[in-house]
């Protein structure tokens, strides 16, 4: 089995004895994201003032690339960067006026969960959460301004593969459909052409794009959410045609843009990606890679556990049991990385990872209570 351990020297070389199964949590860095980082920085000395030149018209537009080729999309001025994907739920959010009646299914991330529920309790929102395979049918028969879905979900590893029939709903009037595509995005090959003009979509670097925090991303369709009420200086548009004191946006995705932002995790994000065209490494590649590696483990599971997602693309296999929060804690004793919500203990995959991880990974897990 081929091993891409070389690209992860430095993460590696860190913690040495650490056995790291969390690339599902936090994605260990390939070397090449501490160039980006490098970069980032030494453009900042040089150019001073200038950098922004530089970030807004090269980095940012490699960056964008980048996104629109891994989904298939058909104009990379759809695509705008944000520290995380709740700055720029926000401004979605702040994009439809009145009282926001939302679809959601109840299996969504902690982030969102939150969120929905603060805007029910402040009464600025109602909310109706609904299992993952109900949500269509849902969307069809009920009234609702926005409908948000993941597109696998980070509880379970579920996925979600109607998004062709939520986008047939959706309209510039509303409904607006949001897929949270943070544990799919260049996990599972995704092709989001033909709903391009139709679908808000949600992901980012920290997860298995391996750049890290503070380069989330949106997709944004054409026509939706013209004039985001949370709205920063970098959103605006100068057009000399506008009356003086008037609050103008920018055409494309960049209406959704906030304030000064960190470009570093987006240096860091081509970085990794240049790194990945050059080796040949496409996300089918990876999945290839991984899939090896969790058949690899089910064949040889030494722990009683409920397997919830057997079939499922997700990088990471999630398992229930009564015992998950105790053996994530065992297992963190001894340096072997994974993590539990509630009752499930996941244990994620990554490139970074060979056949060698693996056993001693089944050794770890045989000498569990």
């Amino acid at each position: 089995m081929t091993s891409y351990k070389h690209l992860f020297q430095r993460a590696l070389a860190a913690a040495p004895e650490r056995l790291h199964f969390a690339a599902h949590s936090h994605h260990l860095w390939p070397d090449a994201s501490y160039i980006g980082q490098i970069a980032a920085w030494e453009d900042g000395v040089r150019l001073a003032d200038r950098k922004w030149e530089r970030v807004m018209g090269e980095i940012w537009p490699a960056a964008q690339h980048h996104v629109v080729a891994e989904l298939r999309l058909p104009d990379p001025d759809t695509i705008v960067f944000a520290p995380n994907t709740h700055e720029l739920l926000l401004r979605i959010a702040s994009a439809r006026p009145g009282r926001l009646r939302i679809l959601a299914s109840d299996g969504e991330f902690h982030s969102f969960r939150r969120q929905s529920m603060r805007w029910e309790e402040a009464g600025s929102a109602s909310v109706e959460r609904v299992p993952l395979d109900q949500i269509v049918a849902r969307a069809k028969a009920g009234a609702h301004d926005l409908i948000f879905v993941s597109q696998v979900q980070f509880g379970t590893g579920h996925v979600f593969d109607q998004i062709a029939e939520l986008a047939a709903l959706a309209s510039p009037e509303g409904p607006w459909v949001v897929i949270d595509g943070y544990h799919a995005f260049m996990a599972m090959e995704t092709d989001l052409s033909a709903v391009a003009d139709k679908v808000f979509y949600l992901a980012g670097g920290y997860k298995y794009a391996m750049a890290g925090e503070g380069c989330a991303f949106l997709h944004a369709p054409p026509g939706f959410g013209p004039r985001p009420e949370i709205t920063g200086w970098y959103a605006e548009f100068e057009d000399l045609a506008l009356p003086p004191g008037s609050i103008g946006y920018a055409p494309d995705a960049r209406r959704f843009l906030g304030a000064t932002f960190d470009p570093s995790g987006i240096y860091r994000f081509v970085a990794v990606r240049d790194m990945l065209r050059e080796e040949g490494l496409t996300t089918a590649t990876i999945a290839a890679h991984v899939d090896t590696l969790r058949a690899q483990l089910l064949a040889a599971l030494p722990i009683p556990a409920e397997l919830l997602n057997p079939n499922s693309p997700a990088r990471f296999l999630a398992l229930r049991s009564p015992n998950a929060r105790r053996w994530k804690a065992e297992l963190e004793a001894e340096d072997v990385i994974t993590d539990v919500r509630g009752d499930v203990l996941r244990i994620g995959f990554g490139l970074y990872q060979d056949a060698r991880d693996v056993r001693q990974l089944i050794e770890a897990l045989s000498y569990l209570r």
